[in-house]
């Protein structure tokens, strides 16, 4: 019988975790494609596992509907605390106009886009936060949602 040592339950433990929230969000993320009819296909798991992308879901308004757990390690926010806010709650004085400006205008237009852009955790630091972001239609073609994965910029 193999007896592991206590301490081992210290390098598992906080990725079992990681797991068990992210397999959550994923069923979160799962219900919205269906409820919403979503004409894409995204491997959550994929992008919140493997790529670990934080994933942040507005509706055609751009109210954020969703945003995963890992927000909290990237930039402080939880979900409760941005749910029904805008994205730019992340913005501020030293965010790039010209680069918010082609995300709004890629928004505007419906179209996907990958940008590099300087955010703002809660606690008011900065940091570069790189958003590959995209329209989601249902299937019959009405724009419902957008979703941006993020994660900090290389």
């Amino acid at each position: 019988m193999f007896i592991s040592p206590l301490s081992c339950w210290d390098i598992y433990s906080p990725f079992l975790e990681h797991l068990n929230l992210a397999s959550e969000d994923i069923k979160t993320l799962n219900d919205l494609a269906n409820i919403n009819k979503w004409n894409h296909d995204i491997d959550f798991r994929k992008e919140l596992i493997s790529n670990k992308h934080v994933i942040v879901v507005t509706n055609a308004d751009l109210n954020i509907v969703h945003s995963t757990y890992n927000m909290l390690d990237m930039n402080g926010y939880t979900n409760e605390e941005v749910l029904g806010k805008r994205p730019s709650i992340f913005q501020g004085k030293d965010t790039c106009q010209k680069t918010a400006s082609r995300i709004r205008n890629a928004i505007k237009n419906e179209q996907a886009f990958e940008e590099v852009l300087t955010n703002y955790k809660k606690d008011g630091s900065t940091y570069q936060c790189w958003i590959k972001g995209f329209p989601i239609h249902d299937t019959k073609g009405k724009l419902v949602n957008f979703i941006a994965l993020e994660r900090y910029a290389a």
